[in-house]
């Protein structure tokens, strides 16, 4: 499948490397290590300042896939005038929040696959 305009602007971008603060980081989480249903992109202004603003998109489609969401990431970037981007490119956990959508200190009772799973590596480790 080739790769869309957008996708390709945002992985120049992220190629770019550090080119200092503000740094937009991009993450992915899913239900598994497939599919991307949630990506977070935040913004962090100074070095210890908080990741703010934050901004989430949702989908039951890969939104690593998606030229709309990712036009919609550009356009965040861009509007808090970004210098650096860093990205993970898999899937690191799933999507629902701890204390949010399900207890702190448990596991997500939708997505099994990443109980006991590391969420770097995704390697069971327990």
């Amino acid at each position: 499948m080739a790769q869309g305009n957008n996708k390709k602007l945002l992985t120049k971008k992220v190629r770019k490397g550090d080119k200092g603060y503000p740094i937009a980081t991009i993450a992915f989480y899913g239900p598994n290590n497939d599919l991307a249903t949630k990506v977070v992109c935040a913004i962090i202004s100074h070095e210890d300042a908080e990741a703010e603003p934050m901004k989430k998109w949702f989908s039951s489609s890969d939104l690593r896939k998606s030229e709309q969401v990712i036009s919609e990431i550009l356009r965040f970037i861009d509007e808090n005038r970004v210098k650096s981007v860093s990205m993970i490119q898999e899937i690191i956990g799933c999507p629902h929040e701890e204390g949010i959508d399900y207890p702190e200190d448990g596991y997500c009772p939708e997505c099994n696959y990443w109980k006991g799973r590391d969420r770097f590596s995704g390697e069971v480790v327990h």
